[in-house]
């Protein structure tokens, strides 16, 4: 039986560097963001969670998010984005960069249609990462 090699196992587990970086501007944009443009944020990343990882992602902060009775997805109410640490949300960007790193890609559509985020040094940033990322994929 052959030996697994470190180099790869590695590779498989963890993003590429590009993907990496994302996180970190994902929360600084979150904290730098009036608390409308986070509830739609939220939205936005929440969507591919599903209810067992909103119970586990940054030590189940999003666990409140879980709407009474059948699963249709996590709601977010405008106290719960003022409740939200930007800190929990670089732990859901980093699950994200892990499950479904595409789907950060979709973020430049909110930030394209919030003038006022790309205004932002950190929305200006995460902009041209997720850009930048997108040209390599």
């Amino acid at each position: 039986m052959d030996k697994p090699n470190p180099s790869n196992a590695a590779a498989l587990i963890m993003p590429s560097p590009a993907l990496a970086s994302v996180a970190p501007l994902v929360a600084a944009f979150y904290a730098d963001a009036p608390h409308s443009l986070r509830v739609r944020l939220l939205d936005q990343l929440l969507r591919p969670v599903g209810p067992l990882a909103l119970g586990a992602i940054a030590a189940g902060a999003f666990a409140r998010l879980l709407p009474p009775g059948h699963w249709t997805g996590a709601q977010v109410h405008l106290e719960d984005a003022m409740r939200i640490s930007a800190a929990q949300v670089f732990e859901l960007a980093r699950y994200l960069e892990q499950k479904c790193p595409e789907w950060l890609l979709q973020l430049p559509e909110l930030l394209r249609d919030n003038p006022v985020a790309l205004g932002t040094l950190s929305g200006a940033m995460l902009m041209v990462a997720l850009r930048a990322w997108r040209r390599r994929g």
